[in-house]
C-alpha cells in the first residue's frame, strides 16, 4: 500500500513541477508589466531590480492542480470506476473525495493569505494588520477544515486557537526566511519532502500527496528563485508557502492514543523546522535586544551571519539545505523511534542548534579581538 501511495504522490509532484516551471515563466512577465518589482535596498541582499510575482505562480500552481484533483476524483467517485485502479488505488480517492471540503477551505484560506500577500507587495502593509488577517485565516482553517492540534486538548475552540498561533508562527517563519535567493523556497521543498515520508508511513494520503504537490511547485519555482534569482515570490507566495506547511505540520498524525507511551511524537513538527524556527527566534532576539521592531527587516538572519563569516550565498543556501536536511531525518528516524531513543532525536536536535549557537558567539568574540 505504501507503495501505490509513494508513486501516486511521485505523480503529483511532477504535474506541480511542470505546472510551476511554466507558471513562474509567466508571472515572470505579468510581474514586470504590473510594476511588481522589488528594488535594491539597505535591508536586503540583492543589488538589482527583480520581479515578484513567484507567489503567483506558487498559488495558483496549488489552486489549479487541486482544484483538476477534485473534479477527476469527484468524477471517478460518481461513475464507481475507482476499482478499476486497485483497491489501494480506490480506497486513496474514496478518502481525498470525503475531504473535499476541508481541502477547499484550505485552498480559500490560502486565496486570503495570498491576496494579502500580494496587497503588502505593492503597499507594504503595517504588520499587525497583516497579523489580524493571517489569524483570521488560521483560526477559520483551524476551526472549519479540522486542521488542528488534538493530542492533549479536548475542547476544539482553544485547540483551534493554538493551532491557529502554530499556523501564523509557521507563516512568519517562512516570511522571515525568503531573505536570500533560494532560501525560503528549497528549506519548505525540503520539510515538504519530509512531511511526506513521514506520511507516508503512516498511510496518510491526503497529507502525503499535498506536501508532494507543494514540493513539486517549490522546486518548479526554485530553478528561476535560486542564485543570482531572476524571480522572487514576494510575501504572496512567502505567506502562502508558510500557511501551507503550518496546514501539514497539523493535518499529520503524530499521536495515537493507544500509543500514549509514543506521546514524544507530538515534537516532530519542532524537529522538522527546527532550522526555520531557529532563524526566527535568534533574529527575532537580536532586534528586539537592539530595541527594534521584530517586524521591520534587516540582514541579521542566519542566512546573513553565516555570509558575513566568508561564505558565498550559494553556499550559505546550501548550508541551510544540509541543515535543514540533518534535522529532517531526524524527524524520520523519531516517527520510527522507541522510547527513549524518540526522545535522544529531539535532544539532538537541540544540541545540533546549540552548537551552530556557540559557533557563532565564538565568531562574535574573534571579531571582537581582531578589532581591538
Amino acid at each position: 500500500m505504501a507503495e501505490s501511495l509513494a508513486l501516486f504522490s511521485v505523480l503529483c509532484y511532477i504535474a506541480a513541477f511542470i505546472s510551476s516551471l511554466l507558471l513562474t515563466i509567466v508571472s515572470k512577465k505579468i510581474a514586470v508589466r504590473a510594476g511588481l518589482v522589488a528594488h535594491p535596498r539597505e535591508d536586503r541582499h540583492h543589488k538589482r531590480i527583480v520581479p515578484m510575482g513567484g507567489g503567483i505562480a506558487i498559488f495558483f500552481t496549488m489552486l489549479i492542480l487541486s482544484s483538476i484533483a477534485i473534479i477527476f476524483i469527484k468524477v471517478l467517485v460518481y461513475d464507481g470506476t475507482t476499482s478499476l485502479f486497485g483497491r489501494d488505488f480506490e480506497l486513496y480517492i474514496k478518502g481525498f473525495s470525503q475531504r473535499t471540503i476541508e481541502l477547499l477551505i484550505i485552498l480559500g484560506c490560502g486565496g486570503v493569505l495570498f491576496g494579502l500577500g500580494l496587497w503588502d507587495d505593492f503597499k507594504n502593509l503595517r504588520p499587525f494588520r497583516k497579523l489580524f488577517v493571517q489569524f483570521a485565516a488560521a483560526f477559520t482553517v483551524a476551526y472549519f477544515a479540522d486542521v488542528k492540534m488534538e493530542f492533549f486538548i479536548e475542547s476544539k475552540l482553544y485547540s483551534s486557537i493554538l493551532s491557529s498561533i502554530w499556523i501564523v508562527l509557521i507563516i512568519n517563519v517562512f516570511n522571515f526566511l525568503d531573505n536570500m535567493d533560494g532560501a525560503s523556497a528549497g528549506i519548505a521543498a525540503i520539510v515538504s519532502l519530509v512531511i511526506f515520508i513521514v506520511a507516508t508511513l503512516s498511510q496518510q494520503a491526503f497529507v502525503a500527496c499535498f506536501s508532494m504537490m507543494l514540493a513539486g511547485t517549490l522546486t518548479g519555482f526554485l530553478i528561476f528563485n535560486f542564485h543570482p534569482a531572476s524571480i522572487f515570490m514576494g510575501d504572496a507566495g512567502s505567506l502562502v508557502v508558510g500557511y501551507f506547511i503550518g496546514v501539514l505540520t497539523l493535518k499529520t498524525t503524530y499521536y495515537q492514543e493507544a500509543e500514549d507511551i509514543r506521546w514524544y511524537i507530538v515534537l516532530m513538527p519542532l524537529v522538522i523546522l527546527a532550522i526555520p524556527l531557529y532563524d526566527f527566534i535568534s533574529v527575532t532576539a537580536l532586534r528586539l535586544h537592539q530595541k527594534k521592531s521584530p517586524f521591520v527587516g534587516d540582514t541579521q538572519h542566519f542566512s546573513h551571519r553565516l555570509k558575513r563569516r566568508g561564505l558565498n550565498e550559494v553556499q550559505t543556501v546550501l548550508m541551510l539545505y544540509l541543515a535543514t536536511i540533518t534535522t529532517g531525518l531526524g524527524a524520520v528516524v523519531l516517527k520510527e523511534s522507541t522510547w527513549p531513543y524518540g526522545v535522544l532525536v529531539f535532544i539532538q536536535t537541540v544540541m545540533v542548534l546549540a552548537i551552530i549557537a556557540v559557533l557563532e558567539s565564538t565568531g562574535n568574540n574573534e571579531k571582537k579581538h581582531t578589532n581591538q
